[in-house]
């Protein structure tokens, strides 16, 4: 055996030999609340080498025992229509409605039957099963999706205490420690893969708007998702989300939605409430190469802030355009993806430590944080009558309701929800979310504005319309 395989032998049997000791169970005694946050014993134990090859045969047996069976099998299906548009073709080959379906994995979070998984997983769908390991199978009800992290979150009445993962702290994961992906890849049947922790806050993945992820190199495949990503004391560290493959299958790059984002939506879930994340009240972009040069950083990293919200969070604690944040509560910010989700992941009204730079000196400020605020309030409409925004239904724009929908928070006005099929709008390429700033001249801030406006007797109109980012000025004759 080389001296280079052994190293690597050793090194994986040093997180072994804790794991072997206790590994935290899939437990059937309820904790205080499925989302409550367990401080893992990563954060205590001190990383070591084995002392003799002894330590080396050791096992992943014993997590996987305790944490498999809180790991479920999620099978959807909906109804789609199909239809060529060709009746004759139809005629011949078959038209109507046939069942779509799609699985992934699931992970229990409270003995009472609350379970996570992926928003992808269920999005869309109108049946949802959930199927343990040893076979049994419950109707599931949607408690909550939130498409923004990829996160939903289920319930099943199993009439008795379920086995379920305590969550650890995915801030005190580093980068080199042993984790475990269990799911039910391909649809063959429940698997665990092993591996590393190979990077973290991974940013610039594309996946959802909060981009956070935990990068390991255990096997992750279709299927997986939704599925467990624990560490060797067996408790979450992550929901496995995606991997990076050009063929379809694992290439060692996989991702997982961290455990404290996670714990947010099953909090909100669980609570019946409505999943708003707090807001710093300012507009952010990474910093560049080009950006630290000219503010004389030294290095490029940070979200140097674009423009600040009156009265916001970040104006009341003295923020300005210009300032460059480099982190929020002692956690390193190296970009606004980071920012977003330190922030994202805090309460309304809690305090966050902002360290940032002005003018080459680093300085403090305690950012109260608080929810988007809704102003002005949701008024949809749908606009009747003889012009050319005749059956087009609108909305108020607002930073709240722009969080939501995963609009710019700082983009006012009203935007386009939906349009009739066949109105004249549609015809004309007006489309959903695009704004409509002004009618003839007259801008217009609200629903209630752009009715009075448009319902005006004309003979022409000329309605300015922000089409995703281009002014586009829209002329109609009578």
């Amino acid at each position: 055996m080389s001296r280079i395989v052994a190293s690597l032998l050793l090194s994986l049997a040093a997180a072994l030999q804790g794991a072997c000791a206790e590994p935290a169970p899939a437990s059937k005694a309820a904790p205080a609340k499925p989302a409550e946050m367990k401080a893992s014993a990563i954060d205590a134990k001190p990383r070591t080498t084995p002392r003799s090859m002894t330590e080396v045969h050791l096992s992943f047996a014993p997590i996987v025992e305790k944490t498999a069976p809180a790991v479920v099998n999620i099978f959807t299906s909906r109804t789609v229509r199909r239809s060529s548009g060709d009746p004759f073709f139809d005629r011949f080959f078959g038209a109507g409605p046939r069942q779509q379906s799609s699985l992934g994995s699931g992970v229990i979070v409270s003995p009472d039957g609350v379970i996570v998984t992926n928003n992808h997983v269920i999005e869309g769908m109108n049946e949802i099963k959930v199927v343990f390991a040893d076979r049994r199978e419950f109707p599931a009800k949607l408690l909550l999706t939130d498409p923004k992290s990829d996160v939903a979150v289920l319930k099943i009445d199993a009439g008795e205490p379920l086995p379920f993962l305590e969550f650890a702290n995915s801030d005190a994961i580093e980068v080199g420690d042993v984790v475990l992906a269990i799911g039910n890849p391909f649809g063959v049947g429940q698997t665990v893969t092993s591996g590393i922790v190979s990077a973290l806050a991974r940013t610039a993945v594309g996946i959802t708007d909060y981009q956070f992820f935990i990068q390991t190199d255990a096997a992750i495949n279709p299927g997986n998702s939704g599925g467990a990503l624990v560490d060797i004391n067996g408790q979450l560290i992550g929901v496995n989300t995606a991997i990076y493959s050009r063929s379809g299958g694992s290439n060692g790059v996989g991702f997982a939605i961290p455990s404290l984002l996670v714990q947010q939506v099953i909090r909100t879930a669980t609570n019946g409430g409505e999943l708003t994340r707090p807001w710093i009240g300012a507009d952010t972009d990474s910093v560049t190469p080009d950006v630290a040069r000219a503010l004389k950083l030294a290095r490029p990293a940070g979200a140097i802030i674009t423009d600040v919200w009156p009265g916001g969070p970040a104006a009341t604690a003295g923020l300005k355009e210009g300032d460059v944040i480099t982190s929020v509560d002692g956690e390193p910010v190296y970009d606004e993806g980071a920012l977003r989700y330190r922030v994202g992941v805090r309460n309304d009204g809690e305090v966050a430590a902002i360290v940032y730079v002005r003018g080459g000196k680093e300085q403090n400020a305690g950012v109260r944080l608080k929810l988007p605020p809704d102003t002005p309030g949701r008024d949809p409409r749908t606009l009747s009558g003889n012009h050319p925004l005749n059956g087009v239904s609108v909305d108020n724009l607002s930073p709240r309701f722009n969080e939501q929908v995963g609009l710019d928070p700082f983009r006012a006005g009203v935007v386009v929800m939906d349009i009739e099929p066949g109105a004249y709008a549609a015809r004309s390429g007006l489309r959903r979310g695009y704004r409509i700033l002004s009618v003839n001249g007259k801008k217009v801030s609200s629903t209630a504005d752009l009715e009075r406006e448009i319902a005006k007797p004309a003979e022409s109109w000329e309605i300015e319309v922000d089409a995703e980012g281009r002014i586009v000025p829209w002329r109609v004759g009578r």
